[in-house]
């Protein structure tokens, strides 16, 4: 079993080269769920926002301690109110935000990522079908906390999966796709690199 993520692939793997890779990466990583997360691809019945693909593909690539970490620095930048979130505004932004109907979904990228970081290191991200299955698993962790917050939020006698799931699936269904051809074409690119 090969224990690599995509990330662990190329460049440096030691000392100081590899811990500025490392930082690298993670801030090209919030910088890429920031732009992603304002993309709108026009749809129905909603238009698609890229920043889930943003988080399966970074939870997959990166791994789980790497991709946590990106994560993370998304979230605390979103908390310093800064405007990266997919439905904020110079009007609501930081924990006003992030406490409203989108929080639970803000959980749920940090669980998808540790469990696509997981998986990846054990070699799911080579194979488009098993890492079709993963990025399937990861959306329903990203999915779950946030029905569960909204219900919570808004009450459970309305109607939480109109609001927060059916009008989502389809754009979720395409991203996934994107994701599952993109990583294992990554690496066998590579690994055509190399030979």
């Amino acid at each position: 079993m090969n224990a690599n993520v995509l990330a662990n692939a190329f460049g440096p793997r030691e000392g100081t080269a590899l811990r500025i890779k490392q930082v690298a990466l993670v801030v090209l990583g919030i910088v890429a769920l920031a732009v992603a997360a304002k993309i709108k691809v026009p749809m129905w019945p909603v238009p698609i926002t890229m920043g889930t693909f943003a988080v399966l593909t970074i939870g997959t690539a990166y791994g789980t301690r790497l991709g946590l970490i990106t994560m993370l620095g998304y979230l605390l930048v979103g908390v310093l109110g800064f405007d990266v979130f997919a439905g904020s505004s110079a009007e609501k932004f930081g924990l006003t935000y992030m406490m409203g109907g989108t929080g639970g979904y803000l959980v749920g990228y940090l669980m998808a990522t540790i469990l696509l970081g997981a998986l990846a290191a054990r070699g799911w991200d080579r194979s488009v079908g098993k890492l079709a299955l993963a990025l399937v698993l990861a959306n329903v962790l990203i999915y779950v906390p946030g029905l569960l917050w909204l219900g919570q939020l808004y009450g459970w006698d309305k109607p939480i999966l109109e609001w927060g799931l059916t009008p989502f699936l389809v754009g979720d269904a395409i991203k996934l796709a994107l994701a599952a051809l993109l990583i294992p074409g990554l690496w066998k690119l590579l690994g055509d690199a190399r030979t």
